[in-house]
Order: structure tokens, then C-alpha cells, then sequence
């Protein structure tokens, strides 16, 4: 099997070099791995959305035999990599996300795109997002041991096409046991909305963790201090 690995926060973020160290350092444990390949925008693409790039060129550059950084979205990402950097591809990977992606947050999530994309053309995906408490400091380390467990855990599970995986991990703080893994379902409830205005300016000042816990939800698993993954399919 052939993996893509893509996000939204660029080819240099710190998430997707824990990525690719969870995939390959899981590879024993997945039926018939071959390899990974990394497909990442050049830069900075948070919260594009499902953005696709058709009214310019895409510069793409091979950064090394398993490294392309493409000027575009993470849905052009996956376009790209399935088309022309490999026509075998098994599953689509995206993230790790600085920031949650629960709910709402799929619409609007350019990480979430990347394995959106992927579906359309019948290629399960996995989106894996870390969820951050304020300003506190993502521990890179702690979360690719848990990425190696959950993909581990999802790759190994039959999924229909048109569907993909979307997975929050939680804050936890460095003395917290590791968190058990929540099949739940995608929080329906929006956002805070709150602006501050300032002449003709609007600033967004909405407080992510207010957001609506309905039990049950993603929303509320993660923010309980458990792994939330839920199911998403095309509509």
C-alpha cells in the first residue's frame, strides 16, 4: 500500500514530520505497507477549506524521492499526488493539525479537504488533529506515539467508499495516562460567534472552548481528554 501524507500547516510543520514518523514507525504493523510519500503545500493553508486551485499553474517541487511541496491547497495536494506522483495510492493521510477539527470546524478545515478529496475518488483517508489549550505547547513526541496507535487501530478497519476518518486528539497535560480512543459522532452545532468592532473593522474574538459539549459528540470527547474519531461520509 502507498500512503499520501499532506496537511494544511506546510511541508515544514511540525505535524506532518510526526505523521510520517507514526506511519513508518507502525509500517510492521500494517498488511502490505510499501511506503509513504509526503505531498504537502509549500506553506500555510489553515482553514482554506476545500479549496481547489484551477485558474493558475502549480508549481511543484520534488524535494527528495518521498518529499513534493506543491504551491496549493491540500485538496490540489491530493489531486496532485493521486494523478501524477502515484497512481497506486491506498490511503490519504492529513495532519497532524495544530488545532482541533471537530464539528463545524470540517467545513472550513483544509486538513479535513485533503482526505475529503481523496473520498471523492474512492480513497479512504484519515485527518488527524491535535487540539491545543490556548497557547500551551503541543508535546510532538507524546502525540506521534499516539497517532501510531490510532492508525494502527484504523487502518486495520474496513470502510466503505466515500467515507474517511477524522480524528481530535486531546490536550493532556505531561503527568496524564494516555487517553482512550472514543468512536463518536460529529458535533451539528456551531461555533461561538462573538466579534469586536472597532470602526468598520469586525475582529473574531469567539472563544473555541465554549463551544457547545452535547455528550456524545467529538466536541465533548476531546475536550474530555479522549481520542474522538468519528466517521464522516459523502453526501
Amino acid at each position: 500500500m502507498t500512503f499520501i501524507l499532506t496537511n494544511d500547516d506546510g511541508i515544514n510543520a511540525p505535524g506532518i514530520k510526526a505523521l510520517w514518523e507514526a506511519i513508518n514507525n507502525a509500517d510492521s504493523a500494517i498488511p502490505s505497507f510499501d511506503k509513504s510519500i509526503i505531498v504537502a503545500p509549500q506553506g500555510q493553508f489553515s482553514g482554506c477549506g476545500h479549496q481547489v486551485t484551477t485558474n493558475r499553474p502549480i508549481n511543484v517541487q520534488r524535494l527528495s524521492e518521498d518529499r513534493y511541496a506543491i504551491a496549493g491547497t491540500p485538496a490540489d495536494c491530493t489531486r496532485i499526488a493521486i494523478t501524477h506522483v502515484n497512481t497506486n495510492v491506498k490511503w490519504v493521510l492529513s495532519g497532524i493539525n495544530s488545532g482541533g477539527n471537530m464539528g463545524y470546524d470540517t467545513y472550513v478545515s483544509g486538513t479535513v479537504a485533503a482526505v475529503r478529496e481523496a473520498a471523492f475518488y474512492k480513497i479512504p483517508g484519515i485527518a488527524l488533529s491535535q487540539y491545543r489549550q490556548g497557547k500551551k505547547p503541543v508535546n510532538w513526541e507524546r502525540v506521534t506515539g499516539l497517532a501510531r496507535s490510532v492508525l494502527i487501530n484504523l487502518l486495520k478497519r474496513p470502510i466503505e467508499q466515500g467515507a474517511f476518518w477524522n480524528v481530535n486528539f486531546p490536550y493532556l497535560e505531561p503527568e496524564a495516562p494516555d487517553p482512550e480512543i472514543v468512536f463518536c459522532k460529529t458535533s451539528i452545532q456551531p461555533l461561538p460567534i462573538a466579534y469586536q468592532k472597532d470602526g468598520e473593522d469586525f475582529s473574531y474574538t469567539g472563544k473555541y472552548e465554549e463551544r457547545d459539549r452535547t455528550p456524545g459528540t467529538d466536541v465533548d470527547v476531546c475536550l474530555s481528554g479522549k481520542i474522538a474519531v468519528t466517521k464522516i461520509k459523502l453526501s
